[in-house]
């Protein structure tokens, strides 16, 4: 097959051309942004002629497919990732250079892609650089978001929301494909007629919605195999009507297009009212119907209707509970357009279908009104209720007459379809993403169902790609490690265990801390040019980022700042190391404690910034807008990394990895992947604090804890408590955190206060800052703490994470590399 050069001079000549042809400009006269999409332009078509070699591999050799469907893929920027990957930055950067144009400058113009919030995207997201990376056939599969969940604005301390309208110049790295276009159907009512004696189910009388999907090429690490994320965008069917128009009604011209066209709108609609709810609904079967009726035509294509080898050829892995509805849709299209009998279309159903949780968390465990369901979804109700009675008369069964117990593991019980259980009951395949977590949920969470079919529960740990997570965010890093232990980690991360005994190499450690140095000062221009905010570099870089939820525990972050700022204003002997705690987190807008955390903190950053000593020793910045871009800068300039979800509670985290393998020492409980991470790296070279995982469950099954009495015997959180609501943090308004207060003290509406345990484990954190600081100040000691995380860190690539799952649940055979 006939092959383009990608060298130097081919790309300045595709650069200067695609300028004229597209935009009648030269370099000199052109925009960044028109400098941009030429650039991305010719980064595109390398990555289209290794995309056109990899589909007619596939077709050839009709091996299976992953589908891997998430609600989310956080993607970041794809631009300089699609150069490591296509090992060219080195000549792209010569090219650029010589044509005048600086790269870094061009890097920026890329916008974010809207298509996630937070870890679960994220995670999907290494997911798919590590299945090209490992030439291991699959596709994504969401839906395109017009608007992210929101663009993060602080005004006076407090979160505003501000569209994401990240599609505003286009995505140049995707392509519509009409082809595969389809309509997905709402509402309406459900026929049962008899032909030829066979029960047949006619949808009548519904509201359609086309699903258009648009293609993302996703291209692996030095290789000829390109995968796809397919994002679905919906249209209404309907074009304008120019009756109405023409008579002046406007809005009644167009508002059955906008109806259809909102499931696609936004990321995380608010779900806190009847509406809300409805659209999140909307929007999951939209996704999934999309994504089956494609797979299934995608199947027949290359094997005919022989459905007996669909999980022979076929695996479709559910992200969390989201796209659950997967199944019965499944179900619909091979009964009632493939004409398969209920008993095969399970059979092949039960086969196909792999399912990871990734939270115990009640509100992540899916439920839908049952009566919603029926409306909206009135044949897919009507699978789901069969599922049920199937399912449930094998419940009897195992627990005959426990009618309550049977009633939690139903996919229909208590006027709710539970999603989580129905997961369960139709997939072959039920993950954790810790070790710890796998095993809270067989014991736990999902006890009974693991008592009924062990054989289907199992843990994988979640990993992160290090091509991003290293290579493209911290080169100097990079190259380091490259001259002390060669290549070889890049396509194998685990042998940069190599790297451990370098720790004890005074040179690799000056080499080391001086990399850190200069990721510091880079985060530093970051902070002042976005926010105004000056940072000193010579400060300690501690960050805490993540979704911003009551159970990852910033409040117990920010309530030890306030601490340790009244100890340095309380006592002039008082010292400590130097330290700015950067905080990055987004609130859901709904989440009125969360906002209020975020409050807490912007009160807390001006309450330090005016006291003239303790400015000296402490800064608290608060990063607006926490996307991919900013991580990619602060996360190879941290030297802490706070991971302080309460014990249970955070399923694996990925966001511990990636500060790990930048050399971040953790500061951390013993929970999700942290237990995994004090294993790789030894109790001496990580900061454990808090109760344990057994400990927090047998303390919510008693609840025999008081706050209160922490509050009254602790003078330090007592003082800082009081500050809350003494207007010390606001003068003009000393309530403001008065529901802060109270849920931390007292609890609300008869639940139990500090559900979290923040005042239970505070002192163990305090004490874990102590030698935390001790320690910093130990130059080498640090360094070589640093230097170990780094190196035990490879074994959290997401390239070993996809090993296993395909070892234990897919089965793909790689594609084979183009010579």
């Amino acid at each position: 097959m006939p092959t383009t050069s990608f060298d130097k001079e081919s790309i300045k000549a595709s650069i200067i051309g695609k300028l004229q042809r597209y935009n009648g400009r030269t370099i000199q006269d052109a925009s960044q942004q028109q400098i941009y999409k030429a650039v991305a332009s010719t980064v595109r078509d390398q990555i289209m002629q290794k995309y056109l070699i990899a589909r007619e591999e596939r077709k050839a050799t009709k091996s299976k497919r992953l589908y891997y469907l998430s609600v989310e893929f956080l993607m970041g920027r794809s631009m300089y990732c699609n150069m490591l990957n296509l090992v060219s930055t080195d000549v792209y950067r010569e090219a650029l250079s010589e044509l005048g144009i600086n790269m870094d400058d061009v890097l920026r113009e890329e916008p974010e892609p809207g298509l996630g919030n937070g870890g679960l995207g994220r995670l999907a997201a290494c997911f798919l650089d590590s299945l090209s990376s490992l030439d291991l056939p699959a596709m994504g599969c969401t839906i395109r978001y017009e608007y992210g969940l929101f663009r993060q604005k602080i005004v006076d301390g407090q979160q505003v929301e501000l569209p994401d309208s990240w599609l505003d110049n286009g995505n140049t790295w995707e392509m519509a494909v009409m082809d595969d276009a389809c309509e997905v159907h709402f509402g309406g009512h459900v026929d049962t007629v008899e032909e030829d004696g066979v029960t047949r189910f006619i949808h009548r009388d519904y509201n359609t919605v086309e699903a258009v999907p648009y293609d993302m090429p996703i291209v692996g690490y030095d290789t000829t195999t390109v995968n796809t994320l397919r994002m679905w965008s919906a249209r209404s069917p309907k074009r304008i009507d120019l009756g109405s128009f023409g008579q002046g009604k406007y809005v009644q011209a167009t508002e059955e297009i906008e109806l259809a066209e909102v499931i696609s709108k936004v990321l995380y609609p608010e779900d806190n009212h009847y509406e809300g709810k409805l659209l999140r609904l909307k929007q999951q079967y939209f996704f999934t119907s999309a994504t089956l009726q494609y797979i299934l035509k995608d199947f027949k294509k290359l094997h005919g209707n022989n459905f007996a080898i669909l999980p022979d050829k076929v695996c479709i892995h559910i992200n969390d509970t989201h796209p659950g509805l997967a199944i019965p849709e499944m179900m619909r299209l091979l009964i009632d357009q493939e004409g398969l009998g209920w008993d095969e279309a399970s059979a092949i159903v039960q086969k196909t279908f792999a399912y990871t949780n990734h939270t115990i968390m009640a509100e992540a465990l899916e439920k839908w009104p049952e009566a919603m369901v029926k409306q909206l979804l009135p044949r897919v109700y009507q699978i789901l209720e069969e599922i049920n009675r199937r399912f449930c008369a094998r419940l009897w069964n195992e627990f005959p007459g426990q009618w309550e117990r049977i009633g939690k593991m139903a996919v229909i019980s208590y006027g709710q379809v539970n999603i989580a259980n129905l997961c369960i009951a139709m997939s072959f395949s039920v993950n954790g993403v810790s070790q710890l977590h796998g095993e809270i949920l067989k014991e736990e969470t999902f006890h009974d169902f693991n008592l009924v079919m062990p054989e289907k529960f199992s843990a994988i740990t979640n990993g992160i790609t290090h091509r991003r997570w290293l290579m493209s965010c911290n080169p100097e890093l990079t190259e380091l490690i490259r001259s002390a232990i060669g290549d070889k980690w890049i396509r194998e991360p685990e042998l940069l265990h190599e790297l451990k005994p370098f720790a004890d190499d005074a040179a690799f450690r000056q080499k080391f801390d001086e990399i850190k140095k200069h990721n510091k000062q880079r985060l530093a221009r970051l902070v002042k040019e976005r926010q105004g905010i000056v940072v000193d570099p010579a400060f300690m870089f501690d960050t805490q980022s993540k979704r911003l939820h009551e159970y990852k525990r910033q409040m117990l972050n920010a309530l030890h700042i306030l601490v340790l700022y009244n100890r340095i204003v309380n006592d002039e002997s008082f010292t400590m190391e130097p330290r700015v705690f950067f905080f990055g987190a987004k609130a859901s807008p709904g989440y009125y404690r969360a906002k209020q955390i975020i409050r807490f903190i912007n009160a807390l950053s001006s309450l330090i910034a005016k006291h003239p000593r303790a400015r000296k020793y402490l800064q608290v910045v608060f990063l607006e807008n926490y996307d991919v871009s900013t991580a990619e800068v602060l996360i190879p300039a941290s030297e802490v990394s706070e991971q302080l979800s309460t014990a249970s509670k955070e399923a694996s985290g990925t966001g511990n990895m990636k500060y790990m393998m930048n050399g971040a020492v953790t500061i951390g409980t013993m929970d999700g992947a942290n237990v995994e991470i004090s294993e790789q790296v030894g109790m001496d070279n990580i900061y454990i604090f808090g109760m344990r995982s057994d400990t927090v469950r047998d303390m919510y099954r008693e609840r025999n804890y008081n706050p209160m009495q922490i509050y009254e015997t602790n003078q330090e959180i007592r003082q800082a408590m009081t500050q809350m609501i003494d207007g010390t943090l606001f003068p003009d308004n000393a309530a403001v955190l008065q529901d802060l207060y109270h849920s931390l003290l007292l609890g609300d509406y008869g639940s139990m206060a500090d559900p979290y345990f923040v005042l239970k484990d505070f002192g163990s954190y305090s004490m874990a800052q102590r030698r935390l600081n001790a320690d910093y100040a130990n130059r080498d000691k640090w360094l070589k703490m640093a230097v170990i995380n780094t190196a035990m860190s490879g074994v959290f690539s997401s390239d070993r994470t996809i090993r296993e799952y395909n070892d234990t649940i897919w089965h793909l055979d790689p594609l084979p590399r183009a010579k």
